[in-house]
């Protein structure tokens, strides 16, 4: 899955978090914004109240379940600048991807 069709999907679950910005930054791959504010899921870049760093191969795996969020948090493979609390509400947002 390419990070647009990943973006299109969380938009069509409705997967952000309500009144929150997250934004899940991929480094040189570029961003995600659940915009929780404006519900809705894009690819542009701006301040949010929360913002994950993560590759994106790891991410893949996040969303696939085959890695555990706090497990990449604890080996520096996801960092979490911000609003922690939406950072763990997340779980919520790879559910919705999967279904």
């Amino acid at each position: 899955m390419t990070k647009s069709e990943m973006a299109g999907r969380m938009n069509e679950a409705q997967a952000w978090l309500p009144g929150k910005r997250v934004k899940i930054d991929f480094g040189g791959e570029g961003v995600v914004m659940l915009d929780g504010a404006a519900q809705q899921v894009t690819e542009e870049d701006g301040p949010a109240d929360t913002t994950i760093k993560v590759s994106w191969a790891d991410w893949q795996d996040l969303a696939e379940g085959k890695l555990d969020g706090m497990t990449a948090f604890m080996q520096g493979k996801l960092k979490v600048e911000g609003d922690m609390s939406n950072a763990m509400q997340l779980q919520g947002v790879f559910a919705k991807l999967r279904s």
